[in-house]
């Protein structure tokens, strides 16, 4: 409430939203193969209305009583349950779809993007990113031929862990602070790039200037969410 009336109050549209922890088979089921790694994929919801956010409640709910397992998870039973009013972006690298495509199980990733679409219609999109990563580079062109194969839109994101790209070495820190690693621990948690800051349209556009349309499509998503 207060991110959204500070946002208002300074004349910029707030949109709510999670990034959802989608279990691989049920949200019931708390079996993985390497230790809770694969046990859940990422998924971006947004709120398009009163009804989305009430519905956000919803499965941001049986996320943490019905489905905790390292993390809060739900399923593809309950996202049917609770779509109506959500936009949906298939997410970063994590996501269900991006991670076949890097296993190269093209069938999987058009499977799993035709349920998606399933489930939301028009108002699930295909997300990519580019932050320098090889991963990104990889699955980038395949979600976009993914998306003019099966008429689903692609988005363009960034996520964002900081304000300005100066800033990473200083998130580096407090990330071996919340772990309690030394810097120079090579088993730490550590991002591999320092891109995960708040782009201004310029950079946005360099970065995708392959894809436009990707970029013009994420004011078609902030124009549903009200």
């Amino acid at each position: 409430i207060e991110f959204y009336r500070t946002a208002m109050n300074a004349g910029i549209k707030p949109i709510i939203g999670m990034e959802a922890y989608i279990a691989p088979r049920s949200r019931f089921d708390r079996t993985a193969a390497k230790g809770g790694s694969d046990a859940s994929y990422h998924l971006v919801l947004l709120a398009k209305n009163e009804k989305g956010y009430r519905n956000l409640l919803k499965l941001s709910t049986a996320g943490y009583l019905e489905g905790f397992y390292y993390k809060p998870r739900i399923d593809k039973e309950i996202l049917r349950e609770h779509s109506e009013g959500l936009v949906a972006l298939s997410a970063c690298v994590k996501g269900e779809i991006s991670q076949k495509l890097l296993r190269d199980d093209l069938d999987g990733a058009r499977a799993a993007a035709e349920e998606y679409r399933d489930i939301f219609g028009g108002d699930f999109y295909l997300e990519i990113q580019n932050h320098g990563l090889a991963n990104e580079d990889k699955v980038r062109p395949a979600l976009v031929e993914l998306g003019k194969s099966l008429g689903i839109k692609v988005v363009a994101t960034n996520d964002i862990h900081y304000l300005k790209r100066e800033h990473a070495e200083a998130h580096d820190v407090l990330l071996c602070l919340q772990t309690q690693k030394d810097r120079d621990d090579p088993t730490r948690l550590r991002y591999e790039t320092d891109q995960i800051y708040f782009k201004s349209f310029d950079e946005m556009r360099e970065a995708f200037r392959d894809y436009p349309e990707a970029l013009a499509n994420t004011l078609e998503v902030a124009d549903k969410c009200n």
